[in-house]
């Protein structure tokens, strides 16, 4: 799927993680990204990547990566980084809000009170900044008609991690159903995107540390950039709005758009990994 360099995008949190992969497969496809993080340097984090690298592969790919550092905890930083854009480009065709804070003890057993009080962190990072990065995009969106995708999972439907990370998911997906009833006018779409278990480098040195714990979960684990191409497709599709406003799982939409993930095959729908089907069935339109 070709975008083409006048596509602009931003991928928010894009050091690492859905949103490195996500931001360079719009690189595969032509497009001028715009990746914010915080990680400017190797050490930033624990985990390796910084947004210059991501940009540096996004440009290696064919696209065009424009790394800009950004606190999404910071309106005033976000808001700086919508008046570079409108400066430079003056619209803004794919907004993909992936930032996302990560607390330690996130994936800790117990009930919540056993827990750090900081997971509510993702309540800021995660839910807050999405709603604070549409705001500011909204009038470059709805120059050209663009699209908006929350990066999310179901979580925001079933037990996963606690309450605090299962808020912040259903959350971000009704502020999609109901930003899309704002943007219906402008033929913005917006959607939310539930993704499987990616392969990021988070996952990846969870599986090494425990690789006979995780064993059976490695044929459902999808790259990050299989995210991006279905995001690619979608902002290709001239028949988005007819999604807007839902769900989807991300393996879902990409088989109907006949894609395949860095490997070649089509990954798994996490559907049926979470129960009954029934809980999921009115998630989709099918």
């Amino acid at each position: 799927m070709f975008l083409g360099s006048d596509c602009i995008a931003l991928v928010t949190g894009a050091s690492r993680g859905a949103g490195k992969g996500i931001a360079e497969a719009l690189g595969d496809a032509g497009a001028t990204v715009y990746v914010t993080g915080r990680s400017q340097t190797e050490g930033d984090s624990v985990l390796p990547g910084t947004v210059y690298a991501t940009a540096e592969e996004i440009s290696r790919r064919g696209g065009k990566g424009i790394a800009v550092v950004c606190d999404h905890s910071n309106d005033h930083e976000v808001a700086a980084l919508f008046a570079q854009i409108a400066r430079d480009h003056a619209k803004l065709d794919i907004l993909v809000n992936n930032a996302l804070c990560v607390p330690d003890g996130l994936t800790l057993s117990g009930p919540f009170w056993e827990k750090p009080l900081n997971l509510q962190d993702i309540l800021n990072v995660g839910l807050r900044s999405s709603y604070v990065a549409s705001y500011y995009a909204a009038p470059l969106l709805i120059k050209n008609g663009g699209l908006v995708v929350n990066t999310s999972s179901p979580g925001g439907r079933c037990y996963m991690h606690g309450p605090a990370y299962g808020a912040g998911k259903a959350a971000v997906d009704k502020m999609a159903h109901d930003m899309a009833v704002d943007f219906k006018p402008h033929q913005v779409a917006v959607v939310s995107l539930w993704m499987g278990l990616l392969k990021t480098e988070r996952t990846q040195a969870v599986f090494a540390a425990e690789p006979e714990l995780y064993s059976q979960l490695i044929d459902m684990v999808e790259s990050p950039e299989f995210t991006g191409r279905v995001i690619a497709s979608l902002a290709a599709d001239t028949a988005r709005m007819a999604r807007t406003g839902k769900i989807w799982f991300a393996a879902e939409l990409g088989a109907e758009y006949g894609l395949a993930d860095i490997d070649g095959r089509l990954p798994p729908s996490p559907r049926l990994m979470f129960g009954d089907e029934t809980q999921f069935s009115d998630v989709v339109v099918q």
